[in-house]
């Protein structure tokens, strides 16, 4: 199933996208889609059995604002230096073990909402990822198997990042990774069965029209059930858990002098095949 929110931000509505591109609407049978209705077989299977009767409301969705497809969002695990390439390009060692850090959920908006580019910013960065939902709660996984059976979907992310603040003003990530606007979800949420392989998804992304990164999962140092069996053993991952995996190369910090760092103005555009587009325009904070 294609998952997600639509309406103004802070109140949208539950929908799905059915399988002849059709915009219908489930508020009448979920609250939200959020980690609660994830660890629910039962809700999801009247979602399920709903749309296969074709019979849910239909929503009209010229004009209709596409949110994340994901609410009340516990956390954002994200990995780092997690391709081959992108570690290349950066002239980092591939790690020993996955890179860890974190992005704060208020950091999310929707698909194509506006990205800020914070003040004070002279290197802000593009990052197209796959976005990994959690829909069982994780402890202490074994093995790769385990950690993708606790997967409830997939999705687009931006990891938006400023890598002076990043880099070069001391102390962790954090503070390149948090700011406002920094990491775009969506359109949809994509069950797990309807990606029989995550390791084997095309992901691109466009700065103006041009391409940037053009990768695959496949060049994936830590594969998905790797990275969450990996990460539930230093933390409970819960239903609506996001863990962010990583970036191809590509991006602006990887490239010669003068690296061509975002600008208010500038477009982004971003896609990972079967997990739909996202479009932002960017301006200053």
């Amino acid at each position: 199933m294609k998952l997600l929110r639509v309406g103004t931000a802070g109140a949208e509505r539950p929908a799905l996208l059915d399988a002849e591109g059709t915009l219908r609407d489930l508020s009448g049978i979920v609250d939200d889609i959020d980690g609660a209705l994830l660890a629910d077989d039962g809700a999801l299977g009247r979602i399920r059995a709903a749309a296969g009767t074709g019979e849910l409301p239909v929503l009209e969705a010229d004009g209709l604002r596409i949110g994340p497809p994901l609410g009340r969002i516990g956390k954002i695990v994200c990995i780092g230096l997690n391709f081959h390439d992108h570690a290349r390009e950066t002239g980092a060692e591939p790690p020993a073990e996955p890179v860890v850090f974190f992005k704060a959920p208020d950091t999310v908006v929707g698909p194509n909402d506006t990205v800020l580019v914070p003040r004070g910013s002279a290197k802000t960065d593009w990052e197209v990822e796959l976005a990994v939902v959690i829909g069982r709660t994780a402890r202490y996984l074994e093995s790769a198997e385990e950690g993708l059976a606790h997967v409830a979907g997939y999705a687009v992310a931006h990891d938006v990042s400023e890598r002076e603040f990043q880099i070069e003003r001391g102390g962790t990530w954090d503070k390149g990774k948090n700011c406002e606007t920094f990491n775009p979800l969506g359109p949809w949420l994509v069950t797990a069965d309807e990606v029989p392989d995550p390791q084997r998804l095309p992901l691109r992304l466009w700065v103006n029209g041009e391409l940037k990164q053009d990768g695959n999962t496949a060049e994936q140092i830590f594969p998905v059930g790797e990275v969450v069996s990996y990460v539930s053993r230093f933390m409970t991952l819960y239903p609506g858990d996001v863990i962010n995996t990583g970036t191809p190369a590509g991006v602006a910090l990887g490239r010669p002098e003068p690296k061509p760092f975002l600008r208010a103005g500038d477009v982004v555009e971003l896609e990972i095949e079967g997990l739909g587009r996202q479009r932002q325009e960017l301006k200053n904070a």
